[in-house]
């Protein structure tokens, strides 16, 4: 373990590259994070039981393991935030990581402020109970009351349809985080429909017309090309 801030959250990097961990030891001490490194996936493995990190920055080329290994051996015990940086920029690669487990996806190089605000918004996501802790969820002009069943826009309610509702509230209650096409059509649809993107396309479109103040340029509800979809928290 190395320096930084004794109450700030400890952020565990695992990559291969000592520049890579050098770079990013000062921007985080910089920025109030604990620090704690490995260089390989099996070390990665022994930093996260030993010191129980808050957030977990992960590289997929590792030189023992696959980063995609070490995140399913770390889900089977925590549901600690993970957000995987990689120069892999393939789509395949970033839904394989999403799919299992991760909560982001940075691709190298990447800016130091986007990285910051991506762990920001792993870190609050965390910090919300599993079942919602109350029955209100609000970002920004959006609200969902799910004790209701109401859609809040600027402080008028908007009707959704069933699928749209539950769609908006998946999206809601993951606020911040990068849904894959499959995660969304198979909790949404179902598991015959994951195959089935012209579903999602669709039901995207008419919750922007009705959340959105500009559909063609939504504040919200984000797409990530090729993977999936983000409601963003920071808009």
């Amino acid at each position: 373990m190395k320096g930084g801030s004794s109450a700030g959250p400890r952020a565990l990097v695992v990559d291969d590259e000592p520049q890579m961990r050098r770079f990013l030891e000062a921007s985080l001490t910089a920025s109030g994070y604990r620090y704690v490194e490995a260089s390989s996936g099996e070390e990665a493995l022994r930093q996260a039981a030993a010191w129980a990190p808050d957030i977990v920055l992960l590289d997929l080329g590792l030189p023992d393991l696959d980063g995609v290994a070490v995140l399913a051996r770390l889900r089977a015990w925590t549901t600690v935030p993970v957000i995987v940086i990689s120069a892999r920029d393939q789509e395949a690669s970033k839904i394989e990581a999403l799919d299992n487990g991760a909560d982001d996806y940075v691709t190298k190089p990447f800016g130091t402020g986007e990285l910051l605000a991506r762990m920001r918004v792993a870190l609050r996501h965390a910090e919300r109970p599993a079942d919602g802790g109350g029955t209100t969820i609000t970002v920004g002009d959006l609200t969902l009351d799910l004790a209701q069943r109401r859609v809040l826009v600027r402080g008028g309610e908007v009707h959704l349809t069933p699928t749209e509702y539950k769609l908006f509230a998946l999206l809601m209650k993951h606020s911040g985080k990068v849904l894959t096409h499959r995660f969304l059509l198979k909790e949404v649809w179902g598991p015959t429909h994951v195959d089935q993107l012209q579903y999602l396309r669709v039901y995207m479109v008419q919750l922007r017309h009705k959340l959105e103040r500009d559909p063609a340029q939504p504040r919200y509800l984000s797409t990530e090309p090729g993977v999936g979809y983000r409601l963003r928290v920071d808009p």
